[in-house]
């Protein structure tokens, strides 16, 4: 059975945000606006999605 993963871009910017919303786009391996990621459907990146699904645009891979 295949991992399900998640396509993620950050279509807001990291300027002026928390640090710890940095860091979790950084864990998460988003570096530039725009650049999409995909990474696999685990808890503890899904917690990190949470934490910044509000500057994500999230798609089902």
């Amino acid at each position: 059975m295949a991992n399900k993963q998640v396509k993620l871009t950050i279509v807001r910017s990291l300027n002026g945000r928390l640090k710890a919303h940095k860091s979790c786009a950084r864990g998460l391996g988003l570096r530039k606006m725009h650049n999409p990621v995909v990474v696999d459907d685990t808890p503890e990146n899904r917690g990190m999605i949470n934490k910044i699904a509000y500057m994500l645009r999230i798609e089902e891979v």
